[in-house]
C-alpha cells in the first residue's frame, strides 16, 4: 500500500502508535512529547533533530491525509494528537496487534529481519519466536496490497531483511555493517595505489640518476 509517507510521516505516525501501547497514560500526544519522541534516541534509527515547526507541518499534512487528528480533552489548553493510521473508526486499514507492532518497527528503525523485529517489538507485542514473526510478515506481504516486502538477500547475510510499503517500493540499501566494509576497502585500495605510485616515482627517480652516471661516463671517456 503506497501512502506516498515521506520519512518525516513515518516517524511521527510511528512514534504515536508506539506511545499509544507503551504510555497510554500519556496519550494522545502535546505537540512537545510527539517532538521529544521524534527525536528520541533509543529505538530510532537514523535518530532525527527536528524541531518543533517541522513536526506541526508534518502532522498537519497528515491530518490533511486523514492519518492523524487532534484530541480534544475537556479543560485542556494544549493540542494533542493521535493516529488514525489503523484500526480506527475512520479508516479501512486493519491490522492485528502482531502487525501493528512490525509496522510501527519497521516505521522506526527501517528494514529489518525478522530476528531483529522479535526483538524489537517485544515492548509492543509478544512473539513467541520468530517464525511467528515470519508467519506475520508473509501474510502482510500477501494481502491483496502488500504492506511489506522482502529485500534481496545482502552478499554476508543469511536473514533476508523486510521493508514497509507505505512509501513506495524501497530503494536497495545496504547494512551498515557492509557499507563499513565497502569503506575499508576502498580505503585500502587508495592505499594501494599511493603506495605503487611512490614505488614508480622512486624507479623513475632512479633510472634518472643511472643516465646521469652513464652520460658522465661517456663524457670523461671521450676526453
Amino acid at each position: 500500500m503506497n501512502m506516498n509517507l515521506s520519512l518525516h510521516e513515518t516517524r511521527v505516525i510511528a512514534c504515536l502508535i508506539e506511545k499509544s501501547i507503551t504510555t497510554p497514560d500519556q496519550y494522545p500526544l502535546s505537540l512537545n512529547a510527539l517532538t521529544n519522541a521524534c527525536n528520541q534516541k533509543t529505538n530510532r534509527d537514523p535518530v532525527m533533530e527536528l524541531n518543533e515547526s517541522t513536526v506541526q507541518d508534518t502532522v498537519d499534512g497528515l491530518i490533511k491525509k486523514f492519518l492523524v487528528s487532534r484530541a480534544s480533552g475537556y479543560g485542556s489548553r494544549v493540542t494533542k494528537y493521535q493516529h488514525r493510521f489503523c484500526n480506527t473508526d475512520f479508516g479501512d486499514l486493519k491490522l492485528s496487534d502482531k502487525s501493528v507492532a512490525i509496522i510501527c518497527e519497521l516505521f522506526l528503525r527501517g528494514p529489518q529481519t525478522a530476528g531483529e523485529l522479535r526483538t524489537r517489538s517485544e515492548r509492543l507485542c509478544k512473539f513467541a519466536d520468530v517464525s511467528e514473526v515470519e508467519a506475520e510478515l508473509e501474510a502482510l506481504s500477501n494481502r491483496e496490497e502488500p504492506l511489506v516486502v522482502k529485500l534481496p538477500r545482502e552478499p554476508g547475510r543469511r536473514e533476508q531483511r523486510c521493508a514497509h510499503l507505505f512509501s513506495g517500493k524501497p530503494l536497495a540499501q545496504t547494512s551498515p555493517a557492509l557499507e563499513a566494509g565497502e569503506v575499508e576497502s576502498s580505503d585500502t585500495s587508495h592505499e594501494r595505489l599511493d603506495s605503487l605510485e611512490m614505488q614508480v616515482q622512486e624507479l623513475q627517480k632512479g633510472m634518472e640518476e643511472l643516465r646521469q652516471q652513464v652520460k658522465l661516463l661517456i663524457d670523461n671517456q671521450a676526453l
